[in-house]
């Protein structure tokens, strides 16, 4: 598999972590300007108003999970065990953080959102044991 085909979806995930990073700071500026917050209330990352909180919160989660994932990533495409299974699976990955990312900008609600991200962790899971197979047993 091509180097771009295994990053693409990596490339998209970090658009996604740009995205939530510019929502958060558009809702932090607000809640600034507007004086709905004091610079002294929030100086710790602390006391936001709930939106604001709810896009930083939402943009702190992309440096979770996702780590797990930006690792596999960095070991696999050097040895050279990305293959056609392993980016459909990065691309399922992918689209269980838009989903969360999704969910917890909008309607937050948690259960919805707790099912996306668990549907991540199983793909990752499965991402991390179907490449470790390939490694353990030279497939």
């Amino acid at each position: 598999m091509s180097a771009q085909m295994v990053l693409l979806p990596v490339f998209v995930l970090v658009g996604l972590t740009f995205f939530l990073l510019f929502m958060m700071a558009g809702a932090r500026t607000r809640s600034l300007t507007s004086g709905e917050v004091k610079f002294k209330d929030v100086a710790l990352g602390k006391n936001w108003p709930d939106r604001a909180a709810q896009m930083g919160n939402s943009f702190n989660n992309q440096f979770q999970l996702p780590l797990l994932y930006y690792a596999l990533v960095a070991i696999a495409l050097p040895l050279r065990h990305a293959d056609l299974v392993f980016v459909l699976l990065s691309w399922v990955f992918v689209v269980t953080r838009f989903a969360h990312a999704g969910i917890f900008v909008t309607t937050n609600n948690v259960q919805h959102r707790s099912l996306a991200w668990f549907a991540g962790v199983l793909v990752l899971l499965a991402m991390w044991l179907y490449f470790a197979l390939r490694i353990l047993f030279l497939i």
